[in-house]
């Protein structure tokens, strides 16, 4: 993938000149066009905090449609890219939305998998609905089995975990603010 052309593509289309992404950002506007000729790779935390300056997520910055960015506000499942890890995985709806201010997924979580043994916190909202499966929610110190049709919503500052204990994979529908993808 060519990082620059694509992070020069999409300065372009968000309407910013090399000079405010990089006063957005704090560097010289000389470091924004070296990585747009790629004469400089940038590290990942680099190109983070350069996106943030956009603003726009990693996920959605390597998984934008640059040639096509359409106008549908509908997603068929080849649309909604895969922005999990490990075995858990996030199908992000809405990732050509230009300028998202949500984070709507499709989650997949194996029998077994779960979030982490440790628990996370961030800024933020989030809420969802579990379709399938049963899965145990811990948010600060409340835990609770939820299954088919049962929601959550809660402060994303409280530490929280998610953890699939059925035996079935566990589908749910979530979305958070900010987006985290």
């Amino acid at each position: 993938m060519d990082i620059g052309n694509r992070l020069q593509a999409v300065r372009k289309s968000k309407g910013l000149s090399q000079r405010e992404l990089a006063k957005r950002v704090g560097v010289t506007n000389s470091t924004i066009s070296l990585i747009e000729q790629n004469k400089v790779s940038p590290s990942i935390s680099s190109l983070k905090k350069v996106l943030d300056g956009i603003p726009i997520s990693l996920a959605d910055f390597f998984t934008m449609d640059l040639e096509d960015q359409g106008d549908s506000p509908f997603y068929e499942p080849t649309e909604q890219p895969d922005v999990g890890n490990n075995d858990i995985h996030y199908f992000l709806v809405g990732h050509r939305h230009p300028n998202r201010r949500m984070c709507v997924l499709r989650e997949v979580m194996p029998p077994g998998s779960d979030t982490g043994e440790t628990m996370i916190s961030h800024e933020g909202e989030e809420g969802g609905v579990v379709l399938q499966g049963r899965v145990e929610i811990t948010v600060g110190s409340q835990r609770r089995v939820l299954g088919p049709g049962e929601a959550y919503y809660f402060e994303c500052r409280q530490p929280h975990r998610f953890r699939n204990v059925g035996d079935v994979d566990a589908i749910l529908v979530s979305a958070s603010t900010p987006p985290t993808f």
